[in-house]
Parts: structure tokens; C-alpha cells; sequence
């Protein structure tokens, strides 16, 4: 009788929120659509697609929007199906099985996912009490365990916190033979990106995505920028034809809209903020109930003790946030939104008082 191994016998699928919910806050997307104009750009670039042709390999066109739009050499830039493709091709290539990756908890959870499928080791650096991380730590771990990489979120999914350039700077260049992997898939809605400098260092690669600030969760977009080892490397490892040529066509017309997104992007953060803002009102009221945590990115993170019943709540008021243990995640969405979830946590919070 044919068995699994070990590693994937008992694993379940991934099961994020599924249904019809009139407010979707709980998958950090945005909270808009694109508009007409854009939306006839790419109907019309759809219908001269060749579909019985492979797509480019090197997603040329797109990489060179991408790197346009963002101030850098489309050579640095490689794309993939989504950031999840990428962090896979990460730990089954440029780690070895049985070496050791730093992750910082809490973080984003597939980076551990996708090195215990790699069967490579994962080593977590604590962060401090307040949801920061001490970049000594980190270096700590690292050269402690001799690790081969270490992969972060900055600013992080979920807690919405940054680490600033500096911190940064003096990890990358602490642990040299160890690759920095950073997930800047929020770095949009903040100002201490390291795009610009990528090729100052051999041993850092930056990851961006097309899902939150550029409002194509749909197509499944994920960027590596590095310097030109790491990206000949990646485009070597890589599946020949990875990203289909509609989400090509699609992303190099979003990126190539450059005034569009910026407005979009500044949007967003003031949507966040407010809502931010609506949240701290809230646990003025109750502080004793909820703790709203400062952040850089689309998102609020609260710590409460009534994270489950909150989250069973607003789902049946057809309200999808995430639910995280002792936080809940609350994605920004329109200011009609932020202001419906609002209102609800305070009736919650009325009937429980």
C-alpha cells in the first residue's frame, strides 16, 4: 500500500475565508478595483494575445514596467507567480536540505511552510514584547546557528511593524555568508525601501508583490530584485515559462499607469490611518479590552482577548477580518467600510460591557 512521507502525511489545505461577504478586511488586499480606463487598456491588450504561444520566459516587458515605475534596472528584477513561487524556489535552491533558515515571529507563516517541504531547518529569532525586532538578535541567531538564510517581512504581515534602513543595513552586512531575504510586500505604504542600493551587496534579495498597494491580488504577480548573480541564478531555477502571458499583459499595463498607482497607493495609506485612528478612539473606551498597535502598512493589528468572538461576530454581520490567536488583523478598506467595523466593534464591545 502506497504511503505519504512523513513531511506531507498529514497536512491540510490552506483554508483562508470562503463565501459572499459584502466587507472583505481579512486578506490585506485592496480595497478597490481598477477603474474603467484602465480596465478598457487591458481588454483590448488581452485580445491581441497569441494564446497558442508560450509567454515570454523573462516577462521582459513586464519587469521593465516594473523596474520603470520603481527607479531601478529591469537586469536586477525577475518575476514569478506570485511571491509564494518565489519563496518555494528560495528554499529548494538556494538552501541545501538540512540547512538552517532565520525566520522572526510572528511573521508571515508560509516562510516556514514552504522550508519544512524544502526539509530545511527553521530557527526563530524572538521579537521584543512590543512586537519590535532587535536587529542583534536576529545576527545573533544567524551567526549562532550558522544559518544559510533569513527571511522577514518589512513592514511585517502581521503585527504592521517597520525596521528601518539602518537595522537593516547592519544585518546584511553582519551575516555575509548568509542570504537577507526581505519581503518588502508592504514596503508600498512606507518610505525605507533598499530597492535602490541592491547592487551595494551580494547576499541581499528584496521581494515585492503585485497583491496590496498595486491592486492585483487576481493575477498573482511577485517580483525578486537582486544583484546580477542572483538574478542570472533565480532565472535559472526558475520554470521556463512561470508567469503566463495574461498576467503579463495586465501588470506591465498597471505598472506602466504610474500616476494612477501612487494616487491609489496614497489613498490607501489614508484610509489606513484612519481607520487606525478610529480604532485607537475605540480602545480609549475600552482599554482594558483591546490594544491597537502602531504600524506602516494596509492594515490595523489589535490585541484582544475577545479575538474570536469578534471575528464570529462580524462574520455574521458579513464582516471577514482575520482572526490570529490573541490579535485580530482588520485590512483598511473604503472609508464606508472602516466605518461600518468600527461601529460594529463598538456594539460588540457595548454587549459585552
Amino acid at each position: 500500500m502506497y504511503t505519504l512521507n512523513q513531511k506531507i502525511a498529514e497536512l491540510i489545505p490552506y483554508q483562508p475565508i470562503v463565501g459572499n461577504y459584502p466587507i472583505r478586511l481579512d486578506a490585506n488586499e485592496s480595497c478597490y478595483n481598477l477603474p474603467e480606463n484602465i480596465l478598457i487598456q487591458i481588454k483590448n491588450a488581452v485580445d491581441t494575445i497569441a494564446f497558442n504561444r508560450y509567454p515570454d520566459p523573462y516577462a521582459t516587458d513586464l519587469c521593465k514596467a516594473f523596474a520603470d515605475y520603481y527607479g531601478i534596472n529591469s537586469e536586477n528584477v525577475t518575476a514569478f507567480n506570485g511571491s509564494d513561487e518565489l519563496i518555494m524556489i528560495l528554499t529548494s535552491t538556494f538552501l541545501m536540505s538540512g540547512e538552517t533558515m532565520v525566520t522572526v515571529e510572528p511573521d508571515f507563516s508560509m516562510y516556514r511552510f514552504y522550508a519544512s517541504l524544502c526539509e530545511v531547518n527553521t530557527v526563530s529569532a524572538p521579537k521584543n514584547s512590543d512586537l519590535s525586532i532587535n536587529i542583534d538578535t536576529v545576527i545573533e541567531t544567524v551567526n549562532q546557528h550558522n544559518a544559510r538564510a533569513v527571511i522577514f517581512s518589512n513592514p511585517c504581515n502581521p503585527t504592521s511593524k517597520g525596521i528601518s534602513k539602518d537595522d537593516i543595513l547592519k544585518l546584511v552586512n553582519s551575516v555575509e555568508n548568509c542570504l537577507v531575504i526581505l519581503d518588502e510586500a508592504y514596503m508600498d505604504f512606507w518610505e525605507c525601501s533598499l530597492l535602490d542600493i541592491i547592487n551595494d551587496f551580494d547576499n541581499l534579495l528584496i521581494m515585492r508583490t503585485a497583491s496590496k498597494a498595486v491592486g492585483m491580488a487576481s493575477v498573482r504577480l511577485g517580483f525578486a530584485v537582486a544583484n546580477q548573480k542572483i538574478t542570472n541564478t533565480l532565472r535559472a531555477v526558475k520554470s521556463p515559462y512561470n508567469v503566463n502571458t495574461v498576467s503579463q499583459t495586465i501588470g506591465t499595463i498597471i505598472y506602466s499607469n504610474k500616476e494612477f498607482l501612487q494616487n491609489r497607493r496614497n489613498t490607501l495609506v489614508s484610509l489606513r490611518k484612519t481607520l487606525y485612528n478610529d480604532l485607537k478612539q475605540l480602545e480609549n473606551l475600552y482599554p482594558d479590552k483591546l490594544k491597537i498597535v502602531s504600524g506602516s502598512s494596509n492594515f490595523v493589528f489589535v490585541k484582544t482577548d475577545f479575538g474570536k468572538a469578534i471575528f464570529d461576530f462580524l462574520l455574521n454581520k458579513g464582516v471577514a477580518i482575520r482572526y490570529m490567536g490573541d490579535y485580530i488583523r482588520i485590512t483598511a478598506g473604503t472609508q464606508q467600510e472602516n466605518t461600518t467595523v468600527v461601529n460594529l466593534l463598538k456594539e460588540f464591545f457595548t454587549q459585552e460591557v
